[in-house]
């Protein structure tokens, strides 16, 4: 689910922002799933065949393999080097456009490419850049840039950090001290399903880095009821003696 479209924001701050060429950022920020193509440019999958070419992919396995009278290691060489024939190589489409510092210079890229794709036959290119386009445009902008500082700062810090920032974060939304997007998001994709959201700030430039901060400060001392995260202590715990569980 895109959480950025009700007011709230992507989680997963310590794995997502891992995938090579920015692929968390553009998951977090997007609510995307992965096809084969993107599958193969974050290092998921070794390789990506369109489907319109697995009959011929099929057809040459077959008749080259069925000739192969070479050492297994060779055997399998072959298949390979079959397989990268028809197999598309990795875009760095999503590595140019998402390394961008901020949400509005991604913005302004990914619409750049979009421009410059319309000029030619890019076919999937367009495709791909439109529904990127279209997608961050329908999102809270606020859960954007939320996302986005995420994650940046997770691609350097451990789980525990992670998941300390994330809990912080999803009780700042619920208190609605800055904005209160969070329900107008629940009520316009979950309630009244009308997918016409009223954003307030409803752009990107019209939040400050001050308002972002709030969201990442801590909880402790401004409000009895919301209290910093902490792990619970191991002794809580049962210990079961010579447990073969």
């Amino acid at each position: 689910m895109l959480e950025a479209a009700l007011g709230l924001f992507a989680g997963a701050s310590f794995f997502l922002p891992r995938l090579p060429g920015f692929f968390g950022e553009y998951l977090g920020l997007t609510g995307a799933r992965l096809d084969g193509a993107e599958m193969l440019a974050c290092g998921l999958a070794t390789h990506y065949v369109p489907s319109a070419k697995l009959s011929l992919l099929e057809a040459t396995l077959t008749c080259r393999v069925a000739s192969s009278t070479s050492s297994s290691c060779d055997f399998d060489s072959t298949i390979s080097t079959i397989i990268d024939e028809y197999s598309l190589k990795k875009s760095t489409l999503v590595k140019k456009c998402l390394s961008k510092p901020t949400m509005e210079e991604i913005l302004s890229d990914l619409e750049e490419e979009l421009a410059k794709a319309n000029t030619r036959e890019a076919g999937d290119h367009n495709e791909w850049l439109a529904a990127t386009i279209q997608s961050l445009k329908k999102a809270l902008p606020m859960s954007l840039k939320i996302t986005l500082r995420l994650f940046r700062e997770g691609q350097v810090q451990g789980i525990g950090e992670c998941l300390f920032r994330e809990y912080r974060i999803s009780c700042r939304v619920k208190q609605g001290k800055i904005s209160k997007d969070f329900r107008e998001g629940c009520r316009a994709t979950l309630s009244n399903m009308d997918k016409k959201p009223k954003w307030k700030p409803s752009k990107l430039e019209l939040i400050t880095d001050h308002m972002v901060e709030h969201y990442f400060s801590k909880l402790d001392g401004d409000d009895k009821e919301w209290k910093e995260f902490k792990f619970p202590t191991r002794s809580k715990f049962p210990v079961f003696a010579n447990s073969k569980l």
